[in-house]
């Protein structure tokens, strides 16, 4: 039987069941919670915009989004967003899903930390984006109900949300300082990494090698 949570049905699909154990499997509690929120606010922005959507795909983009920060599936040579969205597409390619939705659902989750662009591109992509926007940033906060939060977070609880996902960026990037260069997640290591210096944009443009 479908799983309903504010108004939001799970799907009830080997996919979706399957995709649900692999995170539940490899990802800490925080991280597993984190990312069905992110569905669940992702189908209610969509919903309310209007959007039609595959919810299929915005539950992988939503549940694989952050396991580059997992131990057993980060790498150290790449943006930890790019690790979640590699797994994301070799688990659709293994279910026979491939060419443009599962590169759809590989772009959700590798642009999630980008803000604007996302938000102007197929809905799947945008409402990882908005979900993972309301959960950590509150940015749509007052966009859904209290009722509806009240439904989500008591289906999935975010107690010391706020300093543990910080806790959790910091470690799953912070052995590779060089890929946060130009987005978001070199604010994290400002703060929690001592000795961090984020890269500059004006110096790679003058100590680059070109002679003027």
């Amino acid at each position: 039987m479908s799983e309903e949570i504010a108004g939001v049905r799970i799907p009830d699909t080997a996919l979706v069941r399957e995709a649900t154990e692999m995170v539940r499997d490899v990802a800490t509690p925080l991280v597993f919670d984190h990312s069905r929120r992110v569905f669940l606010w992702g189908s209610l922005r969509g919903r309310a915009l209007g959007l039609t959507f595959d919810p299929e795909l915005l539950y992988v983009g939503a549940m694989f989004h952050d396991l580059g920060l997992t131990k057993s599936l980060r790498r150290t040579d790449q943006r930890f967003e790019i690790d979640g969205a590699d797994e994301a597409r070799r688990f659709l390619h293994a279910h026979g899903i491939t060419g443009e939705p599962a590169d759809r659902v590989w772009t959700s989750i590798a642009l999630h930390t980008t803000p604007e662009i996302p938000l102007h591109m197929a809905p799947e992509i945008a409402l990882v984006t908005r979900g993972v926007e309301l959960d950590v940033l509150g940015i749509g906060y007052h966009e859904v109900t209290d009722e509806q939060r009240a439904s989500v977070v008591a289906a999935h609880p975010r107690p010391d949300f706020k300093d543990q996902i910080l806790a959790a960026f910091t470690e799953g990037i912070q052995d590779r300082p060089d890929t946060t260069f130009g987005n978001v997640k070199a604010d994290v290591l400002a703060h929690y990494v001592p000795g961090f210096r984020r890269g500059d944009f004006v110096e790679v443009i003058k100590g680059s090698a070109w002679p003027e």
